[in-house]
């Protein structure tokens, strides 16, 4: 079963409502930011600072790991109207790629279970 596409947040405005008005779950690797959307699928947003990576090479691969690890966390699962920001940490450079699955993974499914019962 080929994996569906992310939808993306592209735009300044969409990351900005996601940032102040998302509900943040930190975790030791990355943090979490989810706010409910009325489109009916998820949109994912990844944030990897240059304090955190001062290169553009090490930016984007952190990036690349992160929609991989959401692609493969959320697949097979039922799309909900959700945005979603990934902050990546320090941490988060230095740590294996089934590390990174784990741990989002578990951050993912608490996010969309607390805000399915809001």
């Amino acid at each position: 079963m080929p994996a569906r596409p992310l939808g993306r947040l592209r735009k300044g405005r969409e990351f900005d409502s996601a940032y102040s008005e998302g509900t943040v779950f930190n975790g030791p690797l990355c943090v979490v930011r989810v706010r409910p959307n009325d489109l009916g699928l998820e949109r994912y947003g990844f944030a990897v600072g240059k304090k955190l990576a001062p290169s553009s090479v090490v930016r984007n691969r952190t990036r690349r790991r992160l929609r991989e690890a959401v692609r493969e966390v959320r697949a097979g699962t039922k799309p909900r109207g959700t945005d979603v920001i990934i902050t990546a940490k320090s941490r988060l450079l230095g740590a294996s790629y089934p590390d990174l699955v784990r741990e989002l993974g578990r951050q993912l499914e608490r996010a969309m279970s607390l805000q399915v019962t809001k």
